[in-house]
């Protein structure tokens, strides 16, 4: 949760080049190997229905989030497969409650660590959230997730560092997801009718989603971003 210095790092080339990268590999595994064969639509549903159909799905499902926030696994990834497999209103039920979950078991995690672990972990950001996080703590939680670093565990690790109050750590983080569950209930929507009837699809739809929730959060790190957060 670090106060972002003006003139700070450019765009992280490295990262953006290893994205590319992983797109172009999936896509060539897609083209060139038989996992288009089982990969398909059907197999897809057919798969997803007998896992919902486990009792213990839903708990699996919550408890993937904190495991992959300790692994830095992408929330999306886990929020897509969460809608498809339970449907838009529980999979984004399951989804908010295990981004709730790994935000306070790491929160947690960051109260028992030694202090210098932290430093480690967070460097200067340690010393530069604690006075802004301490005065506001619920808008400095949510501008830390509006934020594009540090990544998610981290900055849930710096909050139990410093003994931000847990009710406004856990609201800010919650406050933060707000934008994400509107668009995916239309995302959501829109992968169900692509995977049981591609004509379904409003593209129309997608793309308004898509460019309402980047202008959100762009206009959002702009604010927070002159207000020293």
């Amino acid at each position: 949760m670090p106060t972002r210095k003006r003139g700070g790092r450019g765009p992280a080339w490295g990262k953006i080049a290893l994205i590319a990268l992983g797109l172009a590999a999936a896509a060539a595994a897609w083209r060139w190997t038989p996992l288009a064969e089982y990969a398909t639509a059907d197999n897809i549903l057919d798969f997803t229905r007998a896992v919902r159909e486990r009792w213990w799905a839903p708990l699996a499902m919550v408890g993937a989030y904190t495991l992959g926030a300790f692994m830095l696994f992408p929330r999306p990834v886990l929020t897509l497969v969460s809608v498809i497999t339970f449907g838009v209103r529980l999979g984004l039920v399951y989804a908010t409650a295990g981004v709730l979950l790994a935000a306070f078991t790491s929160y947690f995690a960051g109260r028992l660590m030694k202090r210098d672990t932290v430093r480690r972990i967070a460097g200067d950001a340690l010393d530069a959230a604690a006075k802004p996080v301490k005065r506001h703590g619920v808008i400095a939680t949510f501008a830390a997730n509006m934020m594009p670093t540090p990544p998610f565990v981290v900055q849930n690790i710096i909050a139990g560092a410093i003994r931000l109050k847990v009710w406004e750590f856990m609201l800010g983080t919650f406050l933060a997801l707000i934008p994400g569950i509107l668009a995916w209930t239309v995302f959501g929507e829109q992968i169900t009718h692509a995977l049981e009837d591609a004509g379904k699809v409003s593209y129309w739809l997608l793309g308004a989603a898509a460019l309402l929730l980047g202008a959100f959060v762009y206009l959002s790190r702009r604010y927070l971003r002159g207000k020293g957060y």
